[in-house]
């Protein structure tokens, strides 16, 4: 459960055959270190770790706020690090980290 970051840098890449290509894409490191924050990655973990079924649950063990998780979760699912699976029948919605482990590539 790993992947590739890199950061925009509105020019072309100058990056050598031998790196790997990221997959997903931050425009700043503003913005990367808001979605990666020791806090969020820390909530990855305890989504992989614990798999909550609802993110009810997930609120309840990251002592994190719902309507705050939800948006957290919801940007997260914007950069592909989780997925939030819905029911259709109890409109529950599960979280499910892809990603835990990062590498970050610079040019």
């Amino acid at each position: 459960m790993r992947t590739v970051i890199g950061i925009r840098s509105g020019k072309p890449s100058t990056r050598g055959g031998d790196q790997p290509t990221p997959t997903v894409w931050f425009d700043t490191w503003r913005q990367l270190a808001g979605v990666l924050s020791d806090e969020n990655r820390a909530l990855l973990r305890l989504i992989r770790e614990r798999e909550p079924r609802t993110v009810l649950e997930l609120a309840e063990l990251s002592g994190r706020a719902a309507s705050n998780l939800s948006r957290t979760l919801r940007t997260m699912e914007g950069y592909g690090l989780v997925r939030l699976n819905r029911s259709q029948e109890t409109c529950s919605v599960r979280p499910e980290a892809l990603v835990t482990e990062f590498l970050v590539v610079l040019d």
